[in-house]
């Protein structure tokens, strides 16, 4: 899909996400043929023509000024993740349009990446790289998340996992919260990456396989992976509540460790101690064959 196409439907699904209540406009009563905002209020509320955002709309704006995106952006109510994709939207690098698609190298985990997850030994962590595929992880993340190691290298993508493996709807003590964020997150990563041939037939699979990505995918929501809580049922030890913490470096920002951790003293804490010791025998937490050279 071209860029002024996912542009396109960007702004009007995020036009039809907000409503009079929401902005400082007038209500001059009439039955609204539109769901949310009209294009004259919102170019209004940019101050920009309505012919000029009905063009951008339309994907034929070729170069929008950053005053221009960034007025629409407190338009639409972004926020600091979705203004920076409307921004990549909206100016695709040049190089793209002429350079040859060529097949991304695999990732390999950073070898500091890699000590850092073998030693935490209390607290399950992963390496998330593109696309959301998983990297690397510890023992700890086994216990918690299931052997990645009996996946093929392929299967291993948390969005995979999670819309297509029926266990993570138990896993997840609120799978739809879990599942929407991974949508929003892609998209993200669907406006970084817009040449990624992988990624692309990773959206075409969930699309196709699972009528819940295909619509929340078409509201194109947007968000990063940053910090927060999810709530686990496990089956062995019930019920979960854990803080994940995702951390990148500067220089790499496509690799991400993610953390969880329970509350000291909380029933959550004892339940992890619980789960990590029944664990003790899970598999090796890494392939030999997939760790970094």
């Amino acid at each position: 899909m071209s860029a002024a196409i996912n542009l396109g439907e960007f702004l009007r699904t995020r036009r039809s996400l907000l409503h009079l209540e929401d902005v400082a406009l007038p209500d001059f009563g009439g039955r609204r043929r539109v769901a949310g905002l009209r294009r004259e209020e919102i170019a209004q509320l940019a101050g920009v023509s309505v012919d000029y955002y009905t063009r951008m709309e339309q994907g034929r704006v070729p170069n929008p000024s950053g005053a221009v995106l960034d007025a629409l952006a407190r338009a639409l109510r972004l926020d600091e993740a979705a203004t920076g994709h409307l921004h990549r939207l909206a100016r695709p690098q040049s190089t793209a349009r002429h350079t040859p698609r060529r097949r991304p190298r695999p990732q390999r985990v950073r070898p500091m990446l890699q000590r850092l997850l073998d030693d935490l030994v209390d607290i399950p962590a992963v390496v998330m790289g593109r696309r959301m595929d998983i990297l690397a992880w510890n023992t700890a993340a086994v216990a918690l998340f299931g052997d990645y190691a009996a996946l093929g290298p392929a299967e291993r993508n948390i969005a995979r996992i999670t819309f297509l493996d029926e266990t993570s709807r138990e896993l997840y003590a609120d799978w739809t919260s879990c599942a929407r964020e991974n949508v929003a997150y892609l998209h993200l990563d669907a406006g970084r990456h817009p040449e990624d041939p992988r990624l692309a037939s990773l959206i075409g699979e969930l699309s196709m396989k699972s009528e819940d990505f295909r619509r929340w995918w078409a509201e194109h929501p947007v968000r990063d992976k940053t910090s927060g809580t999810k709530r686990f049922h496990h089956p062995v030890v019930g019920d979960l509540d854990l803080a994940y913490e995702t951390l990148r470096a500067t220089d790499d920002p496509d690799q991400a460790l993610i953390t969880y951790a329970a509350e000291p003293g909380s029933p959550s804490h004892d339940a992890l101690r619980m789960l990590l010791a029944w664990a003790t025998e899970t598999p090796s937490p890494m392939p030999p064959d997939d760790r970094a050279p």
